[in-house]
């Protein structure tokens, strides 16, 4: 019995120093935590223009031209399915897109409320229309390139995104329909 006794203050120990180092875990996991939001930059067919949707309800953009895209889900199986799923949910499952799923650039967005972001931004191709914006968005537009300085309001970075997808060497053969 005393050995028992023993065995269960031990592992009530264990369990306890366990907790604490799991709470510390915690603690500064919620340090280092972000949100990682994938962004697609479609470009035209004869990639002159750009699709951008003004964001509504948004906290830290509510009225401003963006790309389309949102944060990856646990029922998201891939970079492929999640570009996929959010591309139907914001612009319509009949928006065809060619899209660039190896290679995207990224940046880093701090939101107001203190909330760290990585945004990966994937190119994408136009291949057929019908957009059905979601609610989240009260328009969108097609904007000519060298006319992006022009269009306000816009999340800043827009025109250096492009830049920089734009300057990478890629094959249309790299290219997947979704």
């Amino acid at each position: 019995m005393t050995s028992l006794r023993k065995e269960h203050s031990v592992a009530s120990k264990n369990s306890n120093r366990l907790q604490k180092r799991l709470n510390e875990y915690n603690h500064s996991m919620n340090e280092y935590l972000f949100q990682y939001c994938q962004k697609i930059v479609v470009l035209s067919a004869d990639q002159k223009s750009v699709l951008l949707c003004k964001r509504k309800w948004e906290a830290d953009y509510d009225g401003v031209f963006s790309f389309i895209g949102g944060k990856m889900e646990t029922t998201d199986d891939g970079i492929i399915a999640w570009l996929k799923r959010e591309k139907d949910e914001e612009v319509g499952e009949n928006f065809k897109v060619k899209i660039f799923p190896t290679l995207s650039y990224n940046t880093f967005f701090r939101k107001k409320d203190g909330n760290a972001m990585i945004l990966p931004h994937y190119l994408a191709l136009h291949v057929e229309w019908g957009i059905v914006l979601s609610e989240e968005y009260s328009e969108y537009a097609w904007v000519e390139i060298e006319k992006l300085a022009d269009l306000e309001p816009k999340i800043p970075n827009i025109p250096q995104v492009i830049d920089q997808l734009l300057n990478q060497n890629i094959l249309e053969s790299d290219f997947i329909i979704i």
